[in-house]
């Protein structure tokens, strides 16, 4: 039977005991505290800075807007391979900064230029502006690429985690019908692939263990402000066609969207795409952002993704 690591369920008994006290005095989630907490969590936890040949931030410039992205590089005078990661966050929180070191150690475990998109989040900007921002972030990659300079391959991978996992797929979605964007794969670590919420690990993962199906009921529905059609919206109950990339999905146990990651990956092998699944029978969700008390399991993902990149 799986058991949470035990460095992992230690924190974790802590932090539920601090939110039950908090709850007691009144707190209530706001946007505010949200993107403060993820940021919080990352910075105590994810602590290792490798360093990296090349790093800038720019902007990447759209039909609307320009995009503001962080871009790391690393091995300047290499040709590189390009992968774009969407960073987690329900939407709602993160950021290129609160992602840093995770797209570096990427960057150098892939061995890609990796360009971190830094998408507009709800609820100041509701669906479908993350989608529009990732989606135009990789419709002009090549532009900004050749603005600055930069040696590169024309070979774009995609890779995010938990909601910049949902854009990525719903990006690789889209791709399928513009035959100027050609995505070769794409990496997804524990997912948002079900807006719905109808899987049963939301249930049995959905108390206890930091990302809580309350919580993701309260993101979605900060993302979701005009009465969208959520099935319509998740990447999982998308058309599937041979144009989808090869990928990689990430999935962990005591994690509530366990079980939509493991259906879009028995989803793709059924219509032929080649999809691969990589389980943590110990783990829980946004465990990346708990380096320190995970530090095996994320390196694993790390040389994981790198691998199936460079396949």
């Amino acid at each position: 039977m799986p058991h949470l690591s035990p460095e992992l369920e230690a924190w974790l008994k802590k932090h539920n005991r601090t939110m039950s006290e908090l709850l007691a005095k009144g707190f209530r989630p706001t946007p505010a505290n949200a993107r403060e907490g993820l940021a919080e969590l990352t910075r105590s936890l994810v602590t290792a800075r490798p360093e990296i040949s090349w790093v800038a931030d720019d902007r990447l410039h759209g039909p609307r807007h320009t995009i503001p992205v962080r871009i790391y590089h690393p091995a300047r005078d290499a040709k590189l391979a390009v992968l774009m990661y969407c960073h987690g966050g329900g939407h709602m929180a993160g950021s290129v900064e609160v992602y840093d070191l995770i797209c570096r150690k990427l960057a150098r475990a892939a061995n890609h230029i990796v360009v971190s998109v830094d998408y507009r989040l709800a609820p100041e900007h509701p669906y479908p502006a993350g989608v529009n921002d990732a989606l135009s972030a990789a419709t002009n990659m090549w532009a900004m690429l050749e603005r600055l300079g930069l040696n590169y391959q024309k070979r774009l991978s995609i890779a995010g985690d938990s909601g910049g996992g949902a854009l990525c797929a719903t990006v690789a979605h889209m791709a399928q019908y513009d035959p100027e964007l050609n995505i070769r794969n794409q990496a997804l670590i524990y997912p948002s692939l079900d807006y719905t919420m109808t899987f049963p690990s939301i249930t049995s993962n959905g108390a206890g263990y930091l990302l809580e199906a309350s919580k993701i009921q309260w993101y979605f529905d900060q993302y979701f402000q005009n009465n969208e059609d959520r099935r319509k919206a998740s990447p999982l109950h998308m058309e599937m066609t041979a144009r989808l990339p090869r990928t990689l999905v990430v999935t962990a146990e005591f994690c509530p969207l366990r079980d939509e990651g493991l259906a879009y990956v028995a989803k793709l092998c059924s219509a032929g795409i080649h999809a691969q699944g990589l389980h943590f029978n110990d783990m829980m969700h946004a465990f990346l952002n708990m380096e320190n008390l995970a530090r095996e399991a994320c390196e694993t993902v790390y040389a994981s993704i790198g691998a199936f990149l460079n396949a």
